[in-house]
C-alpha cells in the first residue's frame, strides 16, 4: 500500500517550486502539446491549447453547465474550459501556489464568479454527489496513489449521464523487463508517481468502477514532440539559470525532461486518452 500522504507532500512540494518558473517560461497550461504530421514548425504553447481543443472534439464533449478540473494547475484548462462552455468549473490541485495563482488568473480575466479552485486531495473530493456534468482531468491521473478510489470518486461527483474526459500517462502493455521498470523508477522518483498503468489496463479499471461507453486511444505520437521542445528551450541560458535558482526540486524535474523523451522513443511511456459515462440508472 502507497503512503498518501508522503506522496502527496512530495506533489505538493514540487508545484509549489515549480509552477511560478514553468509559467515564466512555457505559460498557462501544465500538459502536452499536440502536433498533426506536418505540424513540427508549430508553436508548442499553440500546440497545448490545441490538445485541449482535439480533446473536446474526441471525446464529442457537449454543453455541460457544471465542470469539475482535477489536477487544475494553475487553471489553464479550468478557465478555457468556462470560457468556451459559459459553464461553472471547480478546480483542485495539491498546490497551495498553484490555487492561489489559478484564483488570481480567474479575477484578472473576470471569471471570478464563474471559475474556483480549492486545494484537494481527489481521492476524497470535497463535493456532493452527482455534482457535475463534465469531470475533466488531464495529466493528473499519474499521480494517484489509488487509481481505483480516484476513479471512484471522479464517479461518485458525477451527475447520472454525466461524462468523463481523463488523459494520464501510461507505459506499454505486457510485463516490463528490468530495465524498463528502473527507466520508470526514475521517473516515479523525479515526479512523485506511484506508479502508471497500461491503457488497456486503465479501460478495464474504468469499466470496473462503473463507467460505461467507455473508448481509449494512444495519442503518443502526437504529443511526444513536446519535450524535445521544453529541452531545447530549457538550455536557453537565461532560463537555464532560473532553474538552478529554483533549487533541487525543479533542477531534477528539468534533467528528468530527456528520461521523458527517450522512454516516448523507445515506446515504452503511453499518452492514454479515455472518455466514458456514468449511467443514468445509478
Amino acid at each position: 500500500m502507497i503512503e498518501r500522504k508522503g506522496l502527496n507532500e512530495g506533489i505538493r512540494r514540487f508545484y509549489d517550486a515549480s509552477s511560478g518558473l514553468w509559467e515564466e517560461v512555457w505559460g498557462e497550461h501544465m500538459h502536452h502539446g499536440y502536433w498533426e504530421a506536418g505540424e513540427q514548425t508549430k508553436d508548442r504553447r499553440l500546440a497545448q491549447v490545441d490538445l485541449i481543443v482535439r480533446l473536446i472534439d474526441w471525446a464529442a464533449i457537449g454543453t455541460p453547465t457544471s465542470i469539475l478540473d482535477v489536477g487544475c494547475g494553475i487553471g489553464g484548462s479550468s478557465l478555457y474550459l468556462a470560457e468556451r462552455f459559459g459553464a461553472q468549473v471547480r478546480g483542485i490541485t495539491l498546490s497551495p501556489v498553484q490555487c492561489a495563482r489559478a484564483q488570481v488568473r480567474a479575477a484578472e480575466r473576470g471569471l471570478q464568479a464563474q471559475a474556483q479552485f480549492s486545494v484537494a486531495d481527489a481521492h476524497q473530493l470535497p463535493f456532493a454527489d452527482a455534482s457535475f456534468d463534465l469531470v475533466w482531468s488531464l495529466e493528473s491521473g499519474e499521480h494517484m496513489a489509488d487509481k481505483a478510489q480516484f476513479l471512484g470518486e471522479c464517479y461518485r461527483v458525477l451527475k447520472p449521464g454525466g461524462q468523463l474526459l481523463f488523459v494520464t500517462w501510461c507505459c506499454r502493455h505486457g510485463e516490463l523487463t528490468a530495465r524498463e521498470q528502473s527507466w520508470l523508477a526514475a521517473i516515479y522518483r523525479i515526479y512523485h508517481l506511484p506508479y502508471i498503468l497500461s491503457i488497456e489496463s486503465y479501460a478495464d479499471l474504468l469499466v470496473k468502477s462503473g463507467f460505461q461507453g467507455v473508448q481509449q486511444a494512444n495519442w503518443s505520437e502526437r504529443v511526444a514532440r513536446f519535450w524535445s521542445l521544453v529541452i531545447d528551450s530549457a538550455l536557453d541560458p537565461a532560463v537555464f539559470l532560473k532553474v538552478i535558482a529554483q533549487g533541487p526540486e525543479v533542477i531534477k524535474g528539468a534533467l528528468a525532461m530527456q528520461l521523458m523523451r527517450r522512454a516516448y522513443a523507445k515506446n515504452l511511456l503511453r499518452f492514454g486518452v479515455f472518455t466514458a459515462y456514468k449511467g443514468t440508472g445509478r
